[in-house]
């Protein structure tokens, strides 16, 4: 697989799923997932597959700020 860097839209989506995702998942897993959001922005085209990492912006993208529970009550 051929690395080719990614385009200006793809790299706004993930600028801006980085920007949203503390503030959906705020503490330590937002901020992994923020740190992860912005090397893939930088580095991603070097890793290959980001079907994933599409996903998660995919999800970050859709999800409504402040209406997201990550502790469901019927988890336990």
């Amino acid at each position: 697989m051929s690395a080719h860097p990614l385009d200006q839209e793809s790299r706004a989506r993930l600028r801006s799923a980085a920007h949203r995702v503390t503030r959906i998942y705020p503490g330590p897993v937002g901020e992994l997932l923020e740190r992860e959001l912005r090397t893939w922005e930088e580095f991603g085209f070097r890793f290959g597959s980001a079907g994933l990492v599409a996903a998660l912006v995919d999800h970050v993208l859709r999800t409504p700020i402040g209406q997201h529970d990550p502790v469901r009550p019927d988890a336990a």
